[in-house]
């Protein structure tokens, strides 16, 4: 199990553009992924919903947990995906 904490990135948040990006490659990925804001309960990172329901704001935090093989690697481009202002693309 790996686990990070990443500040969001995207302009505006994680809001149906870039939650949606973040969602596939959760799913995509083959591993179990949850993502927090704060204090809050994780949600499954692979849902859309489930992340778009977490109401993160630019600027604020959110900590990643992957279980399975290859988590680091995983992490590493779920993290990258969240510092990278998908508003700007």
């Amino acid at each position: 199990m790996a686990t990070r904490t990443v500040t969001i990135a995207s302009s505006h948040g994680l809001h149906a553009r870039p939650a949606k990006l973040f969602s596939e490659a959760a799913k995509n990925s083959g591993q179990t992924v949850t993502i927090a804001k704060g204090d809050g309960a994780p949600v499954n990172a692979a849902s859309i919903l489930g992340v778009i329901s977490l109401g993160a704001n630019t600027g604020d935090q959110v900590t990643l947990t992957v279980e399975g093989d290859d988590a680091e690697g995983v992490l590493d481009q779920l993290a990258t995906m969240l510092e990278t202002d998908a508003d700007a693309e």
